[in-house]
C-alpha cells in the first residue's frame, strides 16, 4: 500500500506543500509527477543474485566507475561490456538495464545518463538539492540516500547559509530523528530544483557516511541532452 507522508515548509519564501510517497509497488514512481510530491520510493526485494552480484564486485573491483550516456537499446550491452558476460554480473547487469528502461518510459526519454560508482566515502555528504529536473537513485550495496521531509527543512540553512557549521548544528533541521534514509536496494526518484514549477521544493538530501573499509555501489540515472547524444550515436 502506497503511504503519504505530508509536509509543509513554512520557512520558504514561496510556501509550498511537498511530501513523500512510498510504497511496495513499481508504480508508485508515477507519484513523482505530482505536484506535491518531491521523492517516490520504491521499496523492493533486491533480488539475491543481483545482491550477491554487488557484494563480489565491490570486492573484485572496489573502485569501479561506469558513466554513460545510454539508451533502451544499448544499455544491457554497454554494461556487460564493462561488468562482465558471466551470469553473477549479467545479472547485475539486466538489474541496471531495467531501470535504465523504466526511467526512459516514464519521462518519455531517448537517452539517459547512467553512473555506476563504487564508493568508499560519502560523495555528497553535506545536505543540498540537486539542480537537475529529476535524479533515480538506487544503493546495491551499502548504506543508502538519506532525506528531509521539505516540512522540516530551514532552506535558508543550505550551502553558504549554514554559516561553516556541520548540518546537525547549522539549523538546517532540528532533530537527528528528522533524517530519513532510503533502504538498500530500493529505488527512489528524487524531484529537483531544475522540475518546472519545483523552485524552492527541490528534495534535500546527503550521501550516508561509510564506516571505515565499508563500501558503497551506488546507482544514478539522470537525464541527458537528448540531441547531442543522438549526434554522437
Amino acid at each position: 500500500m502506497t503511504a503519504l507522508v505530508p509536509a509543509f515548509n513554512t520557512a520558504s519564501s514561496k510556501t509550498k506543500r511537498r511530501q513523500s510517497v512510498v510504497g511496495e509497488q513499481l508504480d508508485v514512481l508515477a507519484d513523482i509527477y505530482r505536484e506535491e510530491v518531491n521523492i517516490s520510493v520504491w521499496q523492493r526485494r533486491l533480488p539475491e543474485a543481483v545482491s550477491n552480484a554487488a557484494e563480489h564486485l565491490l570486492l573484485e573491483r572496489p573502485h569501479l566507475q561506469i558513466s554513460r550516456s545510454v539508451s533502451t537499446k544499448n544499455a544491457y550491452e554497454i554494461l556487460v561490456e564493462s561488468l562482465g558476460a558471466t551470469a553473477e554480473p549479467a545479472a547485475l547487469a539486466t538489474d541496471v538495464a531495467e531501470l535504465a528502461d523504466m526511467f526512459c518510459f516514464l519521462f518519455d526519454l531517448k537517452y539517459v545518463g547512467l553512473r555506476l560508482t563504487a564508493l568508499d566515502h560519502a560523495m555528497c555528504p553535506r545536505f543540498h538539492v540537486d539542480w537537475v529536473p529529476c535524479r533515480l537513485v538506487t544503493t546495491y550495496q551499502g548504506g543508502a540516500t538519506q532525506w528531509l521531509a521539505h516540512d522540516r527543512v530551514d532552506r535558508s540553512k543550505l550551502g553558504s547559509g549554514n554559516g561553516g557549521k556541520p548540518d546537525e548544528q547549522s539549523g538546517l533541521f532540528s532533530d537527528a530523528d528528522d533524517i530519513q534514509q532510503i533502504r538498500q536496494g530500493d529505488v527512489a526518484l528524487l524531484k529537483g530544483e531544475g522540475w518546472a514549477g519545483n523552485e524552492e521544493a527541490g528534495l534535500v538530501h546527503r550521501s550516508p557516511q561509510l564506516n571505515a573499509g565499508a563500501r558503497r555501489l551506488l546507482l544514478t540515472l539522470d537525464f541527458t541532452d537528448q540531441l547531442r547524444e543522438s549526434r554522437r550515436h
